[in-house]
């Protein structure tokens, strides 16, 4: 059942429109729902809120907006699902913010009726998706040091061998990421390296303002960082602060 006010296209594709830039469209949007997000915030408070005097509310508002940017229809289930259960988390944040500041109250408060009629815990639900997320994020980790390692072992490098081979002076580690990254975004040069398993050395001499004798010592150092910005390592490139999001050159 739609709230009042509310459009009769589908809510999901209003959504995506919104998230393409749409800003009137987002205000009137959260505008429509209002009703609906005072409701979800009264039944996880298990009292009635007031929009124009309760904090929850505004807490409720802004997760309601968090949740637009956040949504994704391929993810499964629909916006109002998933803009609750953003509601639900913030509102726990907020609720555990607000009770450092007060006597300590027990988990079994927080306890409310989900649509089944179940008693259900938000807080030790919110606890469970976060140590899950927590898991989910060290093996994501795990598997892609394991995909780099053996990228890695068809140059004749391993992942041990990193701290061993990265140039030891700050300034000259950050150069080499650089060039590293030069080549793993540079089309023609990553094709040099992974077809013939060799730097272009000369060329990288010209652009950079560094020896040959220096890129020949620092070769493998160099190729590590090349395929870590060439390929999908997400967290690798974090770690080293590698922004490949412009995409690969066609040259240098």
């Amino acid at each position: 059942m739609r709230e009042s006010g509310a459009s009769e296209v589908p809510v999901e594709i209003t959504v995506a429109r919104i998230q393409q830039g749409d800003t009137k469209l987002r205000n009137q949007f959260i505008t429509d729902y209002q009703p609906l997000i005072a409701k979800m915030t009264s039944r996880f408070c298990r009292r009635y809120i007031d929009p124009t005097r309760d904090d929850e509310f505004s807490v409720a508002l802004l997760a309601f907006n968090e949740a637009i940017n956040q949504y994704s229809i391929d993810a499964g289930g629909t916006f109002f699902s998933f803009a609750e259960t953003v509601i639900r988390r913030r509102l726990i944040d907020h609720l555990r913010k607000e009770s450092r500041h007060q006597t300590q109250i027990p988990l079994s408060s927080f306890e409310v009726e989900d649509e089944d009629q179940h008693l259900v815990n938000p807080i030790e639900i919110h606890q469970s998706i976060e140590r899950y997320e927590q898991e989910k994020l060290r093996l994501d980790r795990q598997q892609e040091i394991q995909e780099y390692s053996v990228k890695l072992g068809g140059f004749g490098i391993s992942f041990n061998e990193m701290t061993e081979i990265s140039p030891k002076h700050r300034d000259s580690r950050e150069m080499m990421i650089t060039i590293g990254k030069g080549v793993g975004t540079n089309v023609r040069w990553m094709e040099m390296l992974l077809s013939k398993k060799t730097l272009p050395i000369k060329e990288l001499s010209d652009h950079f303002p560094v020896s040959r004798k220096t890129l020949e010592r620092n070769r493998k150092y160099i190729i590590a960082i090349a395929l870590i910005a060439y390929g999908t390592y997400p967290h690798l490139q974090d770690y080293l602060g590698l922004d490949v999001e412009d995409g690969k050159e066609e040259s240098v």
